[in-house]
């Protein structure tokens, strides 16, 4: 996979760039395109930000569809233009989603390059074997040149007699010249087992191959992506499910957890009978605080310790801390200090 970023507010292309993009000519298909910090425009200005990009883009890939194009704000700073929240987390996991399915993309595109081949190399069986059957016992290099010159032909009567498509042929030009020099007589006959045999593992085989891996359904399927989320585990998905879907040491993390301080907005979100909230309550008031849903994941993940998808008053404000950490510009921990993991009140 390619992924070529684009900022919001610099959409120009250099031509260092261009000359990037032209030497990926050929890999059309692994190109994706990714359009940031799109929180820093209005709803109006992205509209016009992303029909320039795609008319920049146009120019420049020289191909009938441009690329798959990823619109948010894909780092961890709070967006700065909340109203397209949802549509940037969508595009986030729509992006996570395409990365995770490079391995099976890369299993289909060789087992098609494999088809490809095969029906290739048969294609060229049948047209050597009949120049070998053209060639006369003596004389054979002035019918050769004949043959060579009625190469167009010669494509047309294997492609009638055989059935085999035109998109299945050579280049006619680049196989004439291929064929000048050549000594056709040395090549055997064309054995029709093998043929079969090839045959067979178009028709059969290699269907068989390619029903072993999974379908873009089940990629979409919310239990196969959970499956793999606690398979694979990583940067794009944690291993533990958290209401948004998915370090450094300071004067914060050496201080005692002031849970008091946030009782009162723990009390108003109405906690059950176990003294706890939900995630779907806990949402919103942290959504409040505009810090894109990877790093929300990622501090619910270090405040539910227990990992029950709730937030008691202790969690809760091990939350709070932590978002008050990452709005002021600084890395959240890889783990809690041990002074937190205690429901200790400052």
């Amino acid at each position: 996979m390619i992924v070529m970023l684009f900022d919001a507010h610099k959409l120009d292309i250099s031509d260092e760039f261009s000359e990037t993009i032209a030497a990926c000519k050929g890999n059309d298909t692994k190109i994706r395109i990714v359009l940031n910090k799109a929180d820093r425009v209005t709803n109006q200005q992205l509209m016009r930000v992303y029909g320039a990009l795609m008319w920049s883009l146009g120019k420049v890939l020289g191909t009938p569809e441009v690329a798959r194009v990823y619109c948010g704000s894909f780092w961890d700073q709070p967006y700065q233009n909340d109203d397209n929240r949802k549509l940037f987390e969508a595009e986030e996991e729509d992006l996570f989603r395409d990365i995770q399915s490079v391995p099976r993309g890369s299993i289909v595109r060789k087992l098609n390059d494999l088809v490809k081949r095969c029906r290739l190399a048969k294609t060229h069986a049948y047209i050597m074997s009949h120049i070998k059957t053209e060639l006369p016992m003596f004389g054979k290099e002035a019918k050769m040149k004949q043959i060579i010159a009625n190469m167009p032909k010669i494509f047309e009567q294997i492609e009638r007699e055989r059935g085999i498509p035109a998109g299945d042929f050579p280049n006619v030009t680049e196989f004439q010249e291929s064929l000048r020099g050549f000594d056709v007589s040395k090549l055997p006959k064309l054995n029709q087992t093998m043929i079969d045999s090839l045959d067979k593992m178009i028709g059969s085989e290699l269907p068989k191959l390619m029903a072993q891996v999974p379908q873009d359904q089940d990629l979409a399927h919310e239990d196969y992506m959970v499956n793999v989320r606690k398979r694979e585990g990583g940067a794009l998905f944690d291993k533990n499910l958290t209401p948004f879907g998915e370090g450094a040491t300071m004067d914060i993390l050496n201080s005692p957890l002031p849970m008091r301080e946030y009782e009162f907005e723990f009390e108003k979100l109405g906690p059950g009978g176990d003294g706890k909230i939900n995630g779907t309550v806990a949402r919103g008031p942290l959504q409040d605080s505009k810090l894109p849903n990877a790093t929300l994941r990622r501090i619910w993940t270090l405040a539910d310790f227990d990992q029950d998808g709730k937030l008691s008053l202790h969690e809760f404000a091990i939350c709070k801390q932590l978002m008050k950490m990452k709005l002021d510009g600084h890395e959240l921990p890889v783990e809690l200090p041990s002074m937190w993991l205690s429901p200790v009140t400052e």
